[in-house]
């Protein structure tokens, strides 16, 4: 397999698996209710917003454990859905099945063959096992190890945002960043699948929101803010609702990209599930680093920022 080939395919797997786990454990699409989201019967007159997303941001950081769906596009670049069981008392663990719905890395990966991969995360790296095609281009090894030290090596600012990201985030994630924004209402009580619950929105600025939801040095804010301005992204309207025990039963997030409206939305349930993630077996394993090695290419240099080109940036 050419050099250009193994780069895209496996750059585009870790953009489709970071995405999920981010999707899955920090916000949720369209901004609306969604249709099979409807006005509930006004009944329980609910504390102010501040005070009912703070109840929701603890109960739900000690849940621990969760079932999610999900739905995430990224304008002409991406659009996925996943579902699976994800931990977070300590980084994101878990296994998700995703599958490539639309965009130009869904078509790439459709040229290995593959429409869907499996996922696995744990505490300092995830794993994405592809289909039997492209497992023939690595020795017949199934599953890439995609580390997040070297992830933040290769995407600089971005890439230091989705390793603290993937390292600390969980669903209260929305609730934090609505608490954040100082922009938050109630919007009403609406049943969300049979579930009765409130919905809160607001919008958040996205720089502000990555220095206060992570643990970036300057520097990399810096950085990070530069990506977001040249890829058009500027502010997140979310959207969250909150069932009778405190717990996040979907949230939405809506913005806009250079390439499109960035939109994701995902559903929370079987709250305490058991989450037993563990690394695929090492025979049947290939390191994205030692990948780009082999190739004469190093995390972190230029020749593996992008897919397009051959040469060193």
């Amino acid at each position: 397999m050419k050099s250009t080939s193994v780069r895209r395919v496996t750059l585009s797997i870790a953009l489709v698996s970071a995405l999920a786990g981010v999707a899955a454990c920090s916000s949720g699409s369209s901004g609306g209710s969604g249709k099979d989201d409807k006005a509930a019967d006004k009944g329980t007159t609910r504390v102010s917003p501040i005070a009912a997303l703070q109840s929701a941001e603890k109960s739900t950081d000690g849940a621990d454990t969760a079932r999610i769906e999900s739905t995430t596009s990224l304008g002409t670049l991406m659009s996925m859905k996943s579902d699976g069981v994800m931990g977070w008392s300590d980084g994101l663990t878990g296994d998700m099945t995703i599958a490539y719905t639309g965009g130009t890395l869904a078509e790439t990966m459709r040229k290995t063959g593959s429409t869907s991969m499996e996922a696995r995360y744990l505490t300092d790296a995830y794993y994405a096992k592809m289909g039997e095609a492209f497992a023939k281009q690595l020795g017949g090894k199934h599953w890439v190890r995609y580390a997040y030290d070297d992830l933040a090596k290769i995407a600089g600012g971005s890439g230091a945002f989705l390793k603290d990201q993937m390292q600390n985030s969980s669903p209260n994630q929305s609730v934090k960043l609505l608490l954040a924004s100082g922009d938050v209402k109630k919007v009403g009580d609406e049943t969300v699948r049979g579930e009765k619950t409130t919905h809160y929105a607001g919008t958040v600025n996205v720089s502000d929101l990555a220095a206060k939801s992570s643990h970036l040095t300057a520097s990399q804010l810096a950085d990070l803010k530069k990506q977001f301005t040249q890829a058009g992204i500027t502010t997140e309207d979310v959207d969250i609702w909150v069932n009778g025990k405190d717990l996040l039963v979907k949230a939405v997030s809506k913005g806009e990209l250079s390439s499109g409206t960035m939109s994701s939305t995902t559903y929370y349930s079987d709250y305490g599930v058991k989450v037993a993630a563990v690394a695929p077996p090492a025979s049947d394993t290939t390191d994205f680093k030692d990948l780009l090695k082999a190739q004469g290419l190093t995390p972190g240099s230029g020749d593996t920022s992008s897919g397009s080109s051959d040469t060193t940036s």
